[in-house]
């Protein structure tokens, strides 16, 4: 049997960089308010009387459903079976529901009078609200992955999803600067997570947008023959997926890689504050530069990517770079606060290096109808890192690195935890390389070029 083509609308170039557009809009929104409690810290502990544990462990609740209820996992076959547009809107209305109970726990602050099998009922009340969010904003991603590759396969496709990810950084910039003030100036904690939660309602709008223009796209896509409603996803192709030593080379980068910089992220502004002794508002945005820098950069590279290839090399350098930061940052007296500017900068480019190459990679090894439930797993698998880490950080801050300054208020040494974070970072070094052999062994196509139509 042969395919009839057709017209489709993603060969216009308006109408498919216009449908990223609209997705990375709802990931921005998505960011913004993932990260819009990262610079409140301090306030957190001085007038809500946080503890450096329990800001930890509201910050790894975000991967509890994905990890522990396989929500990611579950996330991904529905994006296969259902597709796109149903769980679109099921994950971006996740997202929303999310961060208003969020809100609702930093709005009520008497809720710290009380205690959740035996922890801060503030505490525990937002977590379950970013426990929330977090399902809704992993399969949001998951989904907006599928959607580039649906869209930008044979075109772009390395440069539009380093494009996604540089405006998403944008909602993680904007956080890490906005939020101290807001919270200053409305002198409510909740005032920045209102903000965010405004996003998260614009988002979901957004996408709504999108599932018009995807209806189309759907209607005017190539022809399907018997031949090929037989290649449709089935749950066997799991199996096929989890046998793939690539996949498992790329989902431990991934979780390696962004375990020493998420993490890093919702701790930076007080790294800055406690070892580089920078104001709040200033800590923010100094912060800021990494994912500020992304918006240049991972674009960059991704069009490199697309045009010369090299794609294992370039995550190789980027792992590279990224360790090389945390080293310096964990040398104690290297504290000047130029430095960090300096290190935040270089930090970006090295997280802008591996995203650009690691994302559009996983489209070479993973055949597309498996594309939703190889992505939610290997999300999956990062989560993991992103749940236990944050709450390991804190509970080492908390026990080992803890003091009190001369104002009588708490202060953290940050040398051992930099330290971890250098560990991530080396770890992901090797399986960088580890992926750039077997890529030789099965012929992936990391190293080569994508296909790009003018």
């Amino acid at each position: 049997m042969t395919k009839t083509l057709t017209a489709s609308i993603r060969d216009s170039k308006a109408a498919r960089w216009g449908a990223l557009g609209i997705v990375s809009f709802t990931m921005m929104g998505a960011y913004f308010f993932n990260y819009v409690m990262s610079p409140l810290k301090q306030i957190l502990e001085e007038q809500n009387g946080w503890s450096s544990s329990d800001y930890g462990f509201f910050t790894g609740a975000y991967g509890w459903l994905n990890v522990f209820a396989l929500m990611l996992f579950f996330g991904g076959l529905i994006l296969d079976k259902k597709g796109v547009r149903f769980t679109g809107i099921l994950s971006t209305f996740l997202m929303v529901f999310g961060s208003i109970i969020n809100f609702y726990a930093m709005a009520v602050p008497s809720l710290g009078d009380h205690l959740i099998f035996g922890i801060n009922s503030q505490v525990m009340i937002a977590a379950i609200g970013f426990a929330i969010f977090g399902v809704g904003c992993e399969v949001t991603g998951i989904t907006v992955s599928k959607v580039i590759v649906r869209w930008f396969k044979g075109h772009e496709m390395a440069t539009a999803m380093g494009l996604q990810v540089a405006l998403a950084r944008i909602g993680t910039g904007m956080a890490l600067i906005f939020a101290l003030p807001l919270a200053v100036h409305f002198k409510e904690v909740s005032a920045p997570v209102a903000v965010g939660g405004l996003a998260m309602c614009l988002g979901l709008l957004a996408f709504v947008v999108y599932t018009f223009m995807d209806r189309k796209l759907e209607k005017e896509q190539v022809k399907t023959t018997e031949e090929e409603l037989e290649e449709k996803f089935k749950m066997s192709d799991v199996g096929f997926i989890l046998k793939n030593k690539g996949f498992w080379l790329i989902a431990l980068l991934c979780v390696m890689f962004y375990s020493c910089v998420f993490p890093f992220l919702n701790y930076s502004n007080d790294l800055l504050v406690n070892k580089f002794h920078v104001d709040g508002k200033l800590a923010g945005l100094i912060s800021s530069l990494l994912p500020f820098g992304t918006v240049l950069f991972t674009p960059l590279f991704g069009g490199i990517y697309d045009k010369k290839g090299k794609g294992a090399t370039i995550m190789i350098i980027g792992a590279i770079l990224i360790l090389f930061v945390h080293i310096i940052f964990t040398i104690p007296f290297l504290n000047n606060w130029m430095l960090a500017v300096v290190l935040m900068i270089i930090l970006g480019i090295g997280f802008s290096l591996v995203p650009s190459a690691m994302w559009p990679s996983v489209a070479k090894i993973i055949p597309e109808k498996q594309l939703g439930s190889a992505y939610s797993l290997i999300f999956l698998i990062q989560n993991i890192g992103l749940m236990g880490v944050p709450y390991l950080i804190g509970t080492v801050l908390e026990r080992y690195c803890k003091s009190i300054g001369a104002d009588g208020k708490p202060a953290y040494d940050y040398t051992l935890v930099m330290a971890i974070f250098s560990g991530f970072a080396l770890i992901s070094i090797f399986v960088a390389f580890a992926l750039k052999r077997e890529d030789k062994k099965k012929g992936y196509g990391l190293e080569q070029k994508n296909a790009v139509e003018d």
